[in-house]
């Protein structure tokens, strides 16, 4: 079965980079060179940059998103960022279960569900990440780790699955150069959608974003897969041409 949802989501992670200066910059040139483009749009920016971004977009077809945030509503946290806070400024998008949070951090399985769960109570779209590492993908697990990732969340969140937005991200390909061929990337597209199905009969509308290296290049003929419906995009985001060009091909393939 295809899938019925054909608006494609890009969504620019600027990890952490960025400067006042960087960013104006940046958004400027975005704005040169975007009017209404047919796919989503979205920006996700290190938190301290948000009142700055939320200014800068105001009437633009941008939407602000986060990298990360707490699992907890308020309280004794030092460090940590709550869905309120960042509901605050605007924010419709936050990544969660980012393979360099599971990596660096130790984000277990559970703790992303969780921190998707927040996300959806504050009325913020978690971006859902999964991925196998490339030791995983040589030993023929690649299959078996995304379902355990996605299975987790499905398990916290229910019925309100059909709400996040799933980003594949193999992570031997992330900042490496190196991509899944788009057969590759669509193959575990397709099984996550199986496993959506599964959980939710509203599966066809959850977007399932590609973020492994996407790029002006290759971005054409990864969106153009049946079950891929946007990017995550990494170092590309940074680069106004690079990035414009990403929204151009998915706005051509959106309906």
């Amino acid at each position: 079965m295809t899938s019925t949802n054909k608006k494609k989501l890009i969504a620019g992670n600027w990890k952490m980079n960025g400067s006042l200066a960087a960013n104006a910059a940046l958004i400027d040139g975005l704005k040169a060179g975007m009017s209404h483009p047919a796919c989503d749009v979205a920006l996700c920016v290190p938190s301290v940059y948000l009142a700055q971004v939320q200014q800068l977009c105001a009437g633009t077809a941008m939407h602000l998103g986060v990298q990360d945030l707490s699992t907890h509503v308020q309280g004794a946290y030092t460090g940590e960022v709550s869905a309120a806070m960042v509901k605050d400024f605007g924010v419709r998008y936050a990544i969660v279960g980012h393979s360099e949070c599971r990596q660096y951090h130790g984000e277990t399985d559970e703790l992303v569900a969780k921190k998707a769960q927040a996300a959806l109570a504050a009325g913020i779209t978690p971006i859902v990440c999964v991925g196998e590492t490339l030791t995983q993908r040589e030993a023929g697990q690649t299959e078996e780790v995304v379902k355990r990732q996605l299975a987790a969340v499905i398990h916290t969140n229910g019925h309100c699955i059909s709400e996040i937005v799933l980003a594949y991200e193999p992570v031997w390909a992330i900042g490496t150069g190196q991509t899944a061929t788009p057969e590759q990337a669509q193959a575990v597209h397709a099984l996550l959608r199986v496993q959506l199905r599964a959980a939710s009969s509203q599966a066809e509308r959850i977007q399932i974003v590609y973020g492994g290296s996407m790029n002006a290049a290759n971005a054409s003929a990864l969106l153009a897969q049946t079950d891929i419906d946007g990017g995550l995009i990494g170092g590309a985001s940074l680069k106004a041409a690079d990035f414009l060009s990403i929204i151009s091909a998915a706005s051509e393939l959106s309906v």
